[in-house]
């Protein structure tokens, strides 16, 4: 593994923090506005949907970062999508067995929870976009540019200006 950050890494740890303190206010707006609706079953609906959205999201992100570990490794591009579509088929079997355990749930509040979640990924994709926004990443990153110039070089297989003028 090579040691070197990946350039994209401070930008979802900074993805990842602002969406943690996002959640809690959301999650306080979730649950008064839940309760409001329908008493503690919305309450709790309204924590249930902000925490799944920001679990679902926040797999997503955390994957990435664990993947980057591997950043000039031979196999990292093979190892980046297995963990990657990892996260992916985790995030799809957590929300199958959530769907399926709260279907039938009495103290669910539909309306409450479908719209806490619908929020939480809102506010998610707003976070997404102030930080790409404000970040700066250059066009190219994550690579060694030469340092001497290969044309200048007159060993390199007989090219360049030192060879032409020894002929």
């Amino acid at each position: 593994m090579n040691k070197s950050p990946v350039s994209s890494n401070p930008i979802l740890r900074r993805t990842l923090i602002w969406s943690v303190v996002s959640a809690a206010v959301l999650a306080l707006v979730a649950a008064g506005v839940g309760f409001a609706v329908d008493g503690t079953h919305g309450l709790w609906s309204g924590l249930l949907g902000v925490l799944l959205a920001v679990v679902f999201l926040g797999i997503t992100a955390g994957s990435i970062l664990f993947a980057n570990r591997w950043f000039g490794d031979p196999l990292y591009v093979q190892l980046f999508f297995a963990i990657v579509l990892g996260g992916w088929l985790l995030k799809l079997g957590i929300f199958l067995v959530v769907m399926i355990v709260l279907a039938g749930q009495p103290w669910i509040s539909p309306l409450v929870f479908f719209l806490s979640i619908v929020a939480g990924v809102a506010m998610s994709l707003l976070i997404d976009v102030i930080v790409l926004t404000r970040m700066r990443l250059p066009n190219v990153s994550d690579i060694s540019l030469p340092t001497v110039n290969p044309e200048d070089d007159g060993s390199a297989d007989g090219g360049g200006p030192a060879a032409s003028e020894e002929k």
